[in-house]
């Protein structure tokens, strides 16, 4: 069975539990948007106003359920939108996974339309970042996300997919073996 990048986002959650996600749509995570309404009896979405709001949701729940909050945000401006929710996790210890996605890879680098380097401006307030270029990769990057947040000190992890929701890879039920 073959599985686009949205799917295998939306199975990765499922699969850390994820019951609850924050955010506010926008053309770059419109693909991951449409599997989430497919799975809404799963995962509840709660549309905030602004991507801030989201962030902020995100580490609000983490405090109040001991659980890894989520939030979702597009590309450029709606990425940025995000930081002070992130640095607020970042201050206090709280485990968040920011996922944002971007442009397409081959247009990375050449200013386009709401390219934005969100890794590079959230590097000094997160405990990592991930910049997925490789579906192959995009199931254990998830759980990756999801193991920092919560390992050592908690914190905030961004991930950034450059927009492979499209993509199909097969099945991606493998665990990690690390």
């Amino acid at each position: 069975m073959q599985l686009t990048g949205a799917q295998i986002v939306i199975e990765c959650l499922k699969e850390q539990k994820v019951d609850t996600v924050f955010g506010y749509p926008g053309g770059a995570i419109l693909n991951v948007y449409d599997e989430l309404y497919k799975h809404q009896n799963e995962i509840r979405h709660v549309l905030t106003s602004h991507e801030q709001g989201a962030s902020h949701a995100a580490d609000g729940y983490a405090r109040s359920t001991g659980k890894v909050g989520v939030c979702f945000a597009t590309s450029g401006p709606g990425a940025t939108n995000l930081v002070t929710g992130i640095a607020t996790a970042y201050m206090d210890s709280v485990p968040v996974v920011a996922i944002t996605c971007n442009v397409n890879v081959p247009l990375l680098g050449k200013d386009s339309f709401q390219e934005i380097d969100i890794a590079g401006i959230t590097m000094p307030i997160t405990k990592h970042n991930f910049i997925v270029k490789d579906i192959h990769k995009l199931a254990d990057t998830i759980r990756r996300a999801f193991k920092i947040a919560q390992t050592g000190r908690p914190g905030p992890v961004l991930w950034i997919s450059q927009k492979i929701s499209r993509q199909r890879r097969r099945n991606t039920r493998q665990k990690s073996r690390k």
